[in-house]
């Protein structure tokens, strides 16, 4: 039995208020529950009034009262779930808002830098020069060749490497370093010179006979082209067959073919 009262008797003073009331003390009561221990406390805790220094903002009442400072690491508020301070404003607008700028702002960014085609086309002979030794030709022919840039970014022609065969036969080659800008969505076109030299004998009749009214040779021309843009290279190859006049000297103008829209 005396067990019992004692046990009574210690919920009886946990249930205390723990400040007395006064008159400076509001008609309000507050629970806490204590962060050193699992026990709940009630308290009649000054919400309204009684502003003095040794008390802080009272988080229960919205910031009408005080409670003692003292107690402020030993409460912890009781925040009812329909308060408005648990709800954020507009966060499903905010998130909504920064998904949609991120998709819109990467579908841009792939639309604009995705890889497009850059097109090399030959334009044909612009001109050449013949001249004959004891039993070889040589000729020396320039050609033109437009680029087409597709992309929405400017590239870079940065060398060019140019094989000409005459009846399967090597007879000319060149390798040139370059630096031409070609903007996005444009054309440029570029010229460039082959020194050949042709051997065969039935060839060097057929240029140099004047019995002769015809005198054409059929060069095949490969070339590879070397573009570089946003750090990356690509080479594009190209090829064409010219029959050139390898009699006299020749030179035929070009117009630049313009970039379809």
């Amino acid at each position: 039995m005396g067990e019992t009262f004692s046990q009574l008797g210690s919920r009886e003073e946990e249930n205390k208020s723990i400040l007395p009331p006064g008159p400076a003390m509001g008609g309000k009561a507050a629970c806490y529950s204590s962060t050193r221990s699992s026990k709940s406390f009630c308290s009649r805790m000054p919400c309204e009034g009684a502003a003095s220094a040794s008390y802080v903002t009272c988080p229960t009442c919205q910031g009408s009262g005080e409670i003692p400072q003292e107690l402020e690491k030993q409460l912890v508020a009781l925040i009812p779930y329909g308060d408005q301070r648990l709800k954020p404003r507009r966060t499903k607008l905010f998130v909504f808002l920064a998904v949609l700028i991120c998709l819109v702002t990467s579908s841009l960014i792939v639309f604009f830098l995705f890889p497009r085609s850059i097109a090399v086309q030959p334009a044909g002979l612009n001109s050449s020069t013949v001249a004959f030794d004891e039993a070889d030709i040589y000729l020396n022919i320039t050609n033109i060749l437009n680029i087409s840039n597709s992309n929405y970014y400017p590239i870079t022609v940065t060398q060019l490497t140019i094989e000409v065969l005459h009846l399967s036969l090597v007879v000319g080659q060149v390798t040139n370093s370059l630096l031409l800008h070609v903007g996005p969505l444009a054309s440029e076109q570029m010229f460039y010179a082959v020194a050949n030299k042709i051997w065969d004998e039935n060839t060097y009749k057929i240029c140099s006979w004047m019995k002769i009214k015809v005198h054409h040779v059929l060069l095949h021309v490969q070339g590879t082209l070397t573009c570089s843009y946003l750090s990356h290279s690509e080479q594009l190859v190209f090829q064409s067959y010219e029959y050139v006049d390898c009699r006299g000297n020749t030179s035929v103008p070009h117009v630049l073919v313009p970039h379809p829209p």
